[in-house]
Parts: structure tokens; sequence; C-alpha cells
């Protein structure tokens, strides 16, 4: 029921939205920006509550939020809504390239970038001339109502932007199989993703669906890195927000010559993580999203346990009100493990040792993932090797594999299909204009 009358709504209110001026909808989008950066701290501290980012990383989201609707409104500026004059033949004929909204346009948005990955995404569907229905996670209605009022504070129309509440398997379903909706972008499980682009591939013409599944993301470490680079690299991008990225490093190949140097350093950097309640400045590391992650997390780590060798963490904590788990390194795990090539989405990360450098890069592009990846390496030769043959959609060099800062500043980073794990476009202008049609 709620469903239907979303996408009503949406449907009643395209028309004029549509046909309201672009330069109109681009300043609206960034009111709506600018009021969310206005409201930087008590977005943050609602998200910190909420899904348990530390203070950095949860006022980080607001910003990213803020200034993905920047680049959204910037490009249809920049562009003149997309709408070119063409060559003709003479001057008696007249060509143009314009592109038209869909219509309705659907954001199913994951827990973990509350604000990015609901507010982007629905920034950049309705300033081309788009209506939204968002649905956010179970775990993060409050970040989404946040969003939403900001949308309508800075004079988004009644049923241009439409928000809904309830479970993936009840209100998210609706919305996948609802007749009304002409575009999704989807963030969350290859399996749901799959399950969309097969059910949006049905009917009288395929419908775009924008759909980003997860990742399985590997660092290669050379016998000629910076080990102290490295090890902080692999820490923060394995462990930030508690290993719940698609874009986190959970699983590293570090040269057999440096391995136990490597791994020294892994551990310390590790061991000085701060674990608790995320709102407090000095805690880097919070709680896991809910039970289920929790729960997740003790198979894993029991599993761990008896095929490799945990040397850090591998433990639940009793530090607060909240699931808090250790950020766990194994070792010595057989390349035959499974974990190898499942994403468990949380703070574990699995390193082996290799003797020659294609012998990693076989082992980094193993896997049906292709999101991220990372190397470190002092030669320039090295680094352009990896360049060359890494299969992934953004890759790193001597930095944290884990970064989220697509689309910002006018830097714009395109995380494309590589491997299975990806479709379309969920970085930089494509997303806006996967959301409007030639």
């Amino acid at each position: 029921e709620h469903v239907d009358a979303a996408i009503r709504a949406a449907r009643a209110a395209f028309p004029a939205w549509s046909a309201r001026p672009w330069q109109e909808r681009v300043a609206i989008i960034r009111k709506a920006a600018d009021l969310m950066s206005d409201r930087l701290f008590e977005m943050g501290a609602n998200m910190s509550l909420e899904i348990g980012k530390n203070r950095l990383e949860a006022l980080g989201d607001v910003e990213e939020t803020a200034d993905l609707l920047r680049y959204s409104a910037g490009a249809v500026e920049k562009n003149n809504n997309f709408n070119f004059e063409l060559l003709s033949e003479s001057d008696k004929h007249h060509n143009r390239s314009m592109l038209k909204p869909y219509g309705v346009w659907v954001v199913i948005s994951p827990f973990n970038f509350p604000g990015a990955l609901a507010g982007g995404p629905t920034g950049a569907a309705l300033v081309a001339g788009n209506t939204v229905v968002l649905k956010p996670a179970t775990d993060t209605p409050l970040t989404a109502w946040f969003i939403t009022e900001c949308l309508r504070d800075a004079g988004v129309p009644a049923g241009v932007f439409n928000f809904l509440t309830g479970s993936g398997r009840v209100v998210g379903q609706g919305l996948i199989d609802h007749p009304g909706v002409d575009g999704i972008t989807f963030t969350g499980s290859y399996d749901v993703g799959m399950h969309i682009i097969r059910t949006f591939a049905n009917g009288r013409y395929p419908r775009p669906v924008i759909a980003e599944m997860g990742g399985k993301n590997p660092t290669i470490i050379s016998k000629k890195a910076d080990l102290d680079k490295a090890a902080t690299g692999v820490m923060r991008s394995a462990f930030g927000l508690q290993g719940q990225k698609c874009s986190a490093c959970s699983r590293v190949y570090v040269h057999q010559d440096v391995k136990e140097q490597f791994m020294g350093k892994l551990v310390d950097a590790t061991s000085k993580i701060n674990v608790g309640d995320p709102t407090m400045q000095e805690n880097w590391m919070g709680p896991v999203a809910n039970k289920g992650a929790f729960e997740d997390y003790k198979k894993f780590v029991a599993d761990l346990h008896t095929s490799g060798d945990v040397v850090f963490g591998g433990e639940a904590l009793e530090v607060g009100n909240g699931y808090y788990v250790a950020p766990t390194i194994v070792d010595n795990l057989p390349l035959s493990h499974d974990l190898w090539k499942t994403e468990m989405f949380l703070p574990i990360v699995t390193v082996t040792g290799y003797e020659e450098m294609d012998e990693a890069m076989v082992l980094a592009n193993d896997v049906e993932y292709g999101l991220t990846a990372g190397f470190f390496s002092e030669d320039k030769a090295e680094l352009q090797w990896f360049l060359d043959n890494i299969q992934a959609g953004v890759v790193y060099t001597n930095r944290a594999s884990g970064g989220h800062h697509r689309g910002v500043a006018g830097l714009s980073v395109v995380w494309r299909l590589e491997g299975q794990r990806q479709h379309g476009q969920s970085g930089g202008q494509l997303p806006l204009c996967a959301a409007i049609y030639a």
C-alpha cells in the first residue's frame, strides 16, 4: 500500500518537476547541499549513534553527501542540462542532442554510507528531472530522514521526493516488482543486485539499473614497499568502519622476503586501535551494525581459529552497549579456503606470502569481484606493472585502498565493471547520465 502510494505520488509529480527549468532544479539541489553542510554536526552525531561510525567518518559521510549533490548540480549546469547543438547539413536543418529524464527513479541504499549512498544517487536523479522514491537500509532510517528534511526545506515539492522505510523483503521487493518504476540505483548484496538486473531486463524493454554489489579487495605488497606505509594503509582500509565497506581491504599478498617484518608492523598498528563508543573522539572503531553482523563475526572467527592462525583479535569485546568485536588478522589460511573469496563485510583481513609478483597478481585477480585493489612499492616500474595488470575498477598505489571520494570537488572516480559484481556506473558524472535518457 505504501509502495503504491509513493510511486503514484512520484508519477503525479513528474510532469511538473521534469518541465521545471533546469536552473531551478540546480538551485534547489544546491540549497539542499548547503543545508546538509549547515547541519553537519547534527547529522554526523545521529550517524554515529545509528550505525557506529566514528566522529571523523560520520562527518565525512555528511560532507560527501553534500558534495555529491553539488557535483550533480554542477554537471547539469556545466553541460547545459545535456542539451547540445550538433553539426547540421545546411542552414535549413538543425540537429540537437538532448537528454531527458526517465520518470520515477528508485534508490535503495545501504547502511554503511547512509548519507552518500542515499543522498548522492537521489540528488543526481532529482536534478536530472526525475522524481525519486528512497528506501534506506533498515539500520539507518534516521539518516535518510535528515536527507529528506534537507530536500524538503530546500524547496523540493511534495511528491517529487518520497521516503519509505521497511524491510528489503517487503518494501524493497515491492519497489523492485512495481511496474511503475522506470529505473533504480541499488547498493547491497550480489544476490539482490542480480535479482534486480534480471527483473528489470524483463518486460517490453529493459529498464536501467545501477548496482554496486560488494567487493573482496586485495592489496599486494612488494619487497620494495615502504612497510610502515603499507602496514598503516592495510590497517586503515581493513578496519575502518569495522570493515563494513565494499571498498575495504580484506586480503593481503605480501612478498615472502618481507612478510615477517610486515606482519609485525601490521599487528603493531592494529594493536593501537581504540574500540568503543564511536561518539567519543578517542575511539576509532565502533560496534558492527547489528546482531546479524555480530553473529557472522563469531562464526567466521571460529572457522578461522581452526583453519588458520589468528595472530591478532578474533574475539568479541565487552567494551560498552553495542556489538563490539576486535580487529582481526589471520595468517596461514589455505588459499583453497572459501573465505579468501567470500565477502565477510567485517573487520577481518587474511594475509599470505608469495614468491613471484606474477603469482600475487593471479591470486589478486582470482575472484568474481572487481571493485578496488591496492599496491605498495617504491619502484615506479612495479607500480606501472600493477596498474597494467590488476582487474579492478578503482585502484590505489601507496595509500589505503578503501578511500571513498567519488565525484567530490570535481575529482571523479568511476566505479566501473570488472569481474561480475558491479553493473552500470556508480561514481562521477555517469550516474547522472544513467538517470536520463537520450
